[in-house]
């Protein structure tokens, strides 16, 4: 499988009444680097038909974040079939390497155009799944 990582500062704007990281905040995360991912890895030409939408969202959370907190998120696919993808995002207190948080997202490819599932192409798996 391959991974992506990336990290990140934990900003006021990120807070929710609670000083903690807004649960939604998280979820924007879980969304901002599956696409990232996906652009990273993915030719523009298959990009330019294929678009993913989201099915389910399974978030488990661990720990709370705080301000200033330095988060180490990384993704990866963990299956795919037919239409649809698994993907896992974790994220990391940096400082200390405790699990802030699992999520399993199942994702749906669509047709860009007709906005129909497709199957992903046996070429984006070996992507994902070198």
């Amino acid at each position: 499988m391959q991974k992506y990582q990336k990290t990140l500062v934990v900003e006021k704007d990120d807070l929710d009444e609670l000083d903690h990281v807004n649960n939604v905040r998280y979820v924007q995360w879980i969304q901002d680097i599956s696409k990232e991912h996906w652009l990273k890895v993915c030719p523009e030409e298959i990009r330019n038909t294929s678009i993913w939408v989201v099915m389910t969202h399974h978030i488990t959370y661990k720990f709370a974040a705080k301000l200033g907190d330095v988060i180490n998120i990384e993704t990866y696919i963990s299956k795919s079939k037919g239409a649809r993808s698994e993907r896992i995002v974790e994220m990391h207190d940096a400082r200390t390497g405790q699990l802030l948080l699992h999520s399993k997202t199942e994702w749906c490819l669509l047709n860009s155009k007709s906005l129909k599932p497709v199957r992903i192409p046996e070429e984006v798996k070996k992507m994902f799944h070198p």
